[in-house]
């Protein structure tokens, strides 16, 4: 029986509950990443195997040593498996394993327990191992092979960049992954299939993959036309690279993220505009991981200009 005295007793927030957990989470994303890791074993074979598994055990391994070290007991969340599984899909397939390895060690220990462990890091860990690699073993990361065969060969965008005078891939082998490149980036269907399942479990929301692809879309398009180029111009560079596994998996990780909607949108044309601008004025022919790397460090700031108005308070004057 309840009493009136019950009804006065107020807990502390949250006082919304639902189902949903990081473990379950994680386990979603898990299986988003299923199709690419698929795509990923069947182009690249047993090159991408071990160094998907030298990346995994790492990450674990690591993950587990640091909550030792700083006394933490193990939250079984699964986030350095991800972690060391987006790391393995954004590097080449012939990668020594002894390289991804420490690229994993690097993502797990300082890209995320340096700055506090789960839910504290300001970079998105896989992205900062990833350019711990590049910048640690720029010919090991910007070695690459063609699948199946494993002849070495430039990345789409590579021959585009360089213009070596070697044939493009078409639109048909980017969807389907049959390119050279990293190990789980080359199929674009593949990507897309996972990227459509987290958006159905509501674990990422739309507008940054949204306006991310749609600023590149729409910036290629009009270089496309002032370079002379047809309307495949613009799906070309949306299907190369690792654009779709950034715009789904890197760009709306939960921690380094906008948490607010006009924020989110922000985050993903300031990700778009920094992809073109790479891609056309830069160097690399990439610039994906860079773009959502730098947008993470004003991720604070847009959070705190696009945060919703309090209704109730009083302005301090202090």
């Amino acid at each position: 029986m309840t009493t009136s005295n019950d009804l006065l007793v107020v807990t502390s927030s949250p006082h919304v509950h639902s189902p949903d957990s990081v473990p379950n989470a994680m386990r979603d994303v898990l299986i988003a990443l299923c199709p690419a890791l698929i795509a990923g074993l069947y182009f690249f074979r047993l090159p991408a195997l071990l160094v998907i598994l030298s990346c995994v055990a790492s990450a674990y391994i690591a993950e587990i040593v640091c909550l030792k070290v700083m006394k933490k007991a193990p939250t079984g969340e699964g986030s350095a498996i991800i972690t060391g599984l987006l790391l393995a899909f954004c590097v080449p397939p012939h990668l020594p394993v002894w390289m991804a390895a420490l690229g994993s060690i690097f993502s797990i220990v300082i890209a995320k327990h340096l700055f506090g462990g789960l839910g504290q890091n300001i970079f998105n860990p896989a992205l900062i191992g990833r350019a711990f690699l590049l910048a640690s073993f720029p010919v090991a990361m910007t070695s690459w092979s063609r699948p199946l065969d494993g002849v070495t060969t430039a990345t789409p965008l590579g021959i585009m960049k360089e213009a070596t005078g070697q044939a493009l891939p078409s639109l048909g082998e980017l969807f389907l992954g049959s390119v050279s490149g990293s190990i789980g980036e080359t199929s674009a269907i593949a990507v897309l299939l996972g990227g459509a399942y987290l958006l159905y479990r509501g674990h990422i929301d739309w507008r940054i993959p949204g306006t991310f692809l749609g600023t590149v879309f729409v910036l290629m398009a009009i270089a496309g036309a002032i370079k002379g180029q047809g309307l495949w111009y613009p799906f070309f560079h949306l299907s190369a690279g690792g654009l779709f596994l950034g715009a789904f998996f890197m760009a709306t990780d939960w921690v380094t993220s906008p948490v607010t909607k006009r924020g989110r949108v922000l985050f993903g044309i300031g990700c778009g505009l920094l992809v073109v601008l790479i891609r056309l004025k830069g160097g690399y022919p990439e610039g994906v991981a860079y773009s959502i790397l730098l947008m993470n460090v004003v991720t604070p700031l847009i959070d705190r200009y696009t945060r919703s108005r309090v209704f109730g308070g009083v302005k301090s004057h202090a």
